[in-house]
């Protein structure tokens, strides 16, 4: 989405953490973590952190002389997401003005491609932050034309924009009113994709039900992410108690996602054919290429070999018989980790466990199952350019040892990876 400077809200209007009743009870067990995707990220669907919920992915847009464009990426970012178990759904860029023909025609466009994607019940959000003029009545009535016509296809309609350019072009309490709760509002209040969202600079408004709360979380090979909370548990729908893996309904893409991720499970070498890649393969089997670099031994600039005989699983893979640890009363991440041989950064990085590492009496955490290697850092190395050297990504390294600026490491100090 849009990067505009205006999309950063003044930290100083943003509204106090008591406020983020947002209209219904918001119990903690239904909020979510999850990105949302463009053709910047690739085919393969990117997540900030392991235990990321769901993605938004665009399946193309409209603008206001009717031209349409198609995102490449749409089905295989929806197909990625569910092989990894995460919701997938859908956003449209809407840039369509107070014209309701072209709203309703928007969404006309993609929903053959949506239909044969997601499951009905998800979300088909309208992205609405450029594009529209000082017709507030006209620009409403066309975005609701356009959600009734997602509702009416059988899908959950989201209105998307940042806070001040919704009230500045729509009105925000006509929209509520008719879809109660259906407002993803982006707000900004740090560049990096924080954990947890920092809710007290939450830009309270009504009926917000995702917060989009930054715009550079960090994907595989350092690929720049929107990163959102679900407060109200709507990135639920389609999904059978939220299951990613029991979608309400069935479509190819969902059939395909199952079959592949079933081969994917049975598969542990692949041979190279003419004309693969290691992207190409990392793709195919929903991992990164630096991964299967690392399994694999493969230098830059990771020239592959037909009938090379490649691993897709190895010993740096989290273990399924990992075993586990229940977190007691005044336990720490680094104590439970000198007790079982390891690092507070390996425990941090297998639980998804972001800074300032917190644990809770009764949480349990998995204490076994990932295998490191370490390197030393040397005078005059940076981190980007140990990870090209190891064939990892900048966020892998930052992720696994802990590292709170990318930009600072130090002689002697030992990574691992």
């Amino acid at each position: 989405m849009l990067k505009e400077n205006i999309k950063r809200l003044a930290l100083g209007i943003l509204a106090f953490i008591s406020a983020i009743s947002i209209g219904v009870a918001s119990a903690d067990n239904v909020r979510s973590y999850g990105t949302d995707l463009s053709k910047y990220q690739g085919n393969t669907a990117q997540f900030v952190r392991n235990d990321d919920e769901f993605t938004i992915a665009q399946v193309g847009g409209m603008y206001e002389d009717g031209s349409s464009y198609t995102q490449s990426t749409y089905t295989n970012q929806v197909k990625s997401a569910l092989m990894q178990n995460k919701r997938a759904h859908t956003y449209i860029w809407l840039q369509t003005g107070n014209n309701s023909y072209l709203a309703k025609k928007a969404v006309n466009t993609f929903l053959p491609t949506i239909n044969s994607t997601v499951p009905k019940g998800s979300i088909i959000a309208l992205d609405c932050e450029a594009g529209y003029g000082n017709d507030i009545n006209g620009n409403t009535n066309a975005v609701l034309d356009a959600m009734t016509t997602v509702k009416n296809a059988g899908y959950t309609p989201v209105f998307y924009s940042y806070q001040g350019y919704a009230h500045a072009h729509f009105d925000m309490n006509r929209i509520i009113a008719t879809y109660p709760n259906s407002f993803w509002i982006a707000g900004y209040p740090y560049r990096n994709g924080i954990y947890p969202a920092p809710m007290e600079y939450f830009p309270s408004d009504n009926g917000v039900c995702i917060w989009q709360f930054s715009d550079h979380g960090s994907g595989a090979n350092s690929v720049a992410l929107d990163y959102d909370i679900d407060l109200l548990g709507i990135t639920r729908n389609g999904y059978k108690n939220g299951n990613a893996n029991k979608p309400v309904t069935t479509t190819p893409i969902i059939q395909q996602a199952k079959e592949d991720k079933k081969v994917i499970n049975d598969t542990k070498t692949y041979t190279v054919k003419s004309g693969d890649t290691l992207s190409g393969i990392a793709t195919r089997f929903n991992t990164t290429y630096q991964d299967l670099a690392r399994i694999n031994n493969i230098t830059s600039p990771y020239v592959i070999y037909p009938n090379q005989v490649i691993k897709i699983k190895g010993d740096n893979t989290v273990a399924n018989n990992a075993t586990t640890y229940v977190v007691k009363s005044g336990d720490t991440l680094s104590g439970i980790a000198t007790k079982y041989g390891t690092t507070y950064q390996n425990l941090a990085w297998l639980n998804g466990i972001s800074y300032p590492y917190t644990i809770y009496p009764n949480q349990v955490l998995k204490v076994n199952g990932i295998t490191s290697k370490t390197y030393t850092v040397r005078s005059g190395d940076t981190l980007s350019g140990i990870a090209n050297k190891l064939g990892v990504s900048v966020s892998y390294l930052v992720s696994k040892n802990g590292i709170h600026n990318a930009n600072l490491i130090y002689p002697n100090q030992v990574l691992n990876y």
